[in-house]
């Protein structure tokens, strides 16, 4: 499995302090079946990270990871505030490209309310030469009461990850309500952790497999697009199921 989001990196947000606890993700992330994994840390106003650091640390992580003989490659990335896009030019953007690839970019979506203009920005990207991921919008609670407002954003082009944790119903039964309906109507397109820790927000990608239900699509969720987002590929196509394979909570 690839997990292309996550905040491993230690002492650069709200993930671990240390870098003995990004060694414990990377643990629970091998032991999950996790090969690579995204260093997303968050780059807004209250963290400004910067792409020095991210790079800086992304490589220290590598190193320690091998020394401690834990098989997983922690790749670049970062994970965009919305409102924080417009202070930085293209090479930074370039620089925080999900996975290392410069043109893919990792939005964060807020928790509540539905952010004005996205539509428009998601086009003004395009123009740059970015395509978006769109993180966790199944934890807003507007695409809760309405998940179909993200299908405008899905046919203009953008991608949606949701959080292991939602999908197996760590983050509420709404949540995950509305994360299953995103993968059953085809508006979610990849799962990743969103670790913070080894325990709350663990890795759990093995248990959202599992509540998908269905082998095929849930490793296009947590391989298929995954890899061809880091490959700079087309996505492969989505493997038809039924509507009603996924777990109810």
């Amino acid at each position: 499995m690839i997990d292309l989001h996550s905040h491993v990196l230690p002492g650069i947000d709200d993930g671990p302090a240390t870098m003995e606890g990004s060694l414990e993700i990377l643990r629970a992330a091998h032991e999950d079946g996790i090969t690579q994994l995204a260093a997303t840390p968050h780059v807004r106003d209250d963290w400004r990270t910067t792409p020095d650091a991210m790079e800086r640390l992304v490589g220290e992580v590598n190193r320690e990871a091998r020394a401690a003989e834990i098989d997983v490659e922690v790749l670049p990335g970062g994970e965009l505030d919305l409102g924080y896009l417009d202070t930085l030019d293209d090479g930074e953007l370039r620089r925080f490209g999900l996975g290392g690839n410069p043109g893919v970019l990792l939005l964060e979506f807020p928790y509540v309310g539905w952010p004005i203009g996205l539509r428009d920005l998601l086009f003004r990207l395009e123009l740059r030469g970015f395509r978006a991921v769109i993180a966790h919008p199944e934890r807003n609670t507007e695409v809760q009461a309405a998940p179909e407002r993200l299908r405008e954003l899905v046919d203009a082009g953008g991608l949606v990850q949701v959080t292991a944790a939602s999908l197996d119903g760590r983050l509420g039964s709404r949540t995950a309500a509305c994360a299953q309906l995103l993968v059953s109507e085809q508006l979610a397109h990849l799962i990743a952790s969103d670790a913070h820790a080894p325990s709350i927000r663990a890795v759990g990608m093995t248990a959202a497999q599992e509540a998908v239900g269905d082998d095929a699509l849930a490793r296009w969720l947590t391989d298929g697009v995954p890899r061809a987002l880091l490959d700079g590929t087309p996505l492969p196509p989505r493997p038809k199921a039924a509507k009603r394979w996924l777990r109810r909570h």
